[in-house]
């Protein structure tokens, strides 16, 4: 099957996540990255194009503008920037008749978020937001089990996201990273919120088919000085009736990235961890709890179809990352030949996912400013 001409946005020399994005789109051999507008700064932007082997460019208007122009040119944006940068690429990418695969959050701003899923619906591209975590073979298996009933009809989620990275003032010291999460010009609203609140919001839908009403927030900046959250404690009111908590934090000594859920119904649980990703454990009511393992055993198709390698060898972060280029590789593909996609490919953050995290996240900063009051997402 032909690749798929990518082009990256951000992501330049020493930028981990743009590194993760060329390895996520290269595992299963299905895109191949082309061209680049690779940081703000042109110069810096030419040399590390250079240094990959691919036609460089010193902004991303120059890029989208050259490339949709081409008949070799790109068929898809991946657009790997801080928050505040994700708007203006995407929006040009999709007007450009370009895919578009973008980091999360969406925006920085709901009204911008807004603006992206209008623009992706006029231009009927594909849009894939990368809540890597929704890759996982044993996230998609929870799903499908919820999806099948064996939970029955649901009652609580907890889901948490405790870091401990920003306990000190680490953006204080020029650490790039630290100094663009903690900036509200260029990281948003939300400082933990954005960051992992929004990956936590979204896990406990994807798996759930939930969606959060309302919220009840209590947000700190516990590091003195911070413009942002770097804590918040919230409660949850579901569409139908069930209940939730959630927290994030990157304060929380002794946490790297511990991203938890547990879902309760009237018939069974489930419990996952992002750090021992490869099992699910799911208690049936009155049964003996049961270690479900990825590659084991006669799993629902949506695990099988998120896996690569036997079991007894982890797969993990990367390959996450990976199933969400896999599945946006088969939609665009589909598009492309005029047909229906693998329904399995299907199962990817959309760009309404992260209207529904922006709008999340600004209810959150609302009810805490308000004193902690129900807040309408």
């Amino acid at each position: 099957m032909r690749r798929i001409r990518l082009a990256m946005v951000g992501g330049g020399r020493g930028a981990f996540i743009g590194a993760v994005h060329r390895m996520a789109a290269r595992l299963d051999d299905r895109f191949e990255l082309v061209a680049g507008a690779l940081a703000s700064d042109p110069e810096r932007a030419m040399a590390s194009a250079a240094g990959l082997g691919i036609r460089g460019y010193p902004d991303f208007r120059a890029m989208i503008a050259a490339e949709a122009g081409r008949a070799d040119g790109a068929e898809a944006v991946a657009i790997v920037t801080p928050n505040h940068m994700h708007h203006a690429p995407a929006k040009a990418a999709l007007e450009a008749g370009l895919h578009v695969i973008c980091d999360k959050p969406l925006a920085l701003t709901v009204a911008e978020a807004e603006d992206l899923v209008a623009t992706a619906r006029r231009t009927g591209r594909v849009f894939v937001l990368t809540h890597n975590y929704s890759g996982y073979p044993m996230v998609r298996q929870a799903r499908a089990m919820v999806r099948a009933g064996e939970l029955g009809a649901l009652r609580v989620v907890q889901v948490e996201y405790p870091q401990d990275w920003l306990s000190t003032p680490l953006e204080q010291t020029g650490q790039k990273q630290a100094a663009w999460r903690t900036d509200p010009a260029r990281a948003g609203l939300g400082g933990a919120l954005g960051d992992l609140g929004t990956h936590a919001h979204h896990l406990a839908e994807f798996v759930t088919g939930l969606r959060v009403e309302s919220v009840l927030a209590d947000v700190q900046s516990f590091v003195a000085g911070r413009r942002v959250d770097d804590n918040a404690h919230l409660l949850l009111r579901f569409v139908g009736g069930a209940r939730g908590m959630l927290w994030s934090s990157q304060v929380a000594p002794g946490n790297e990235n511990a991203l938890r859920l547990r879902v309760y119904g009237e018939r069974g649980g489930l419990a996952w961890s992002q750090e021992q990703p490869n099992q699910l454990l799911h208690t049936p009511l009155g049964e003996a709890p049961r270690v479900l393992a990825r590659a084991v055993g006669a799993l629902h198709p949506a695990a099988a179809h998120a896996t690569r390698i036997p079991s007894g060898h982890p797969e993990g972060y990367l390959e996450a990352f990976a199933q969400l280029y896999r599945d946006a590789a088969e939609q665009i593909a589909a598009l492309r030949e005029g047909r229906a996609p693998d329904p399995l490919s299907t199962d990817t953050p959309t760009v309404e996912d992260g209207l529904r995290g922006m709008r999340f996240v600004a209810a959150a900063v609302a009810s805490a400013q308000a004193g902690g009051t129900w807040t309408p997402v």
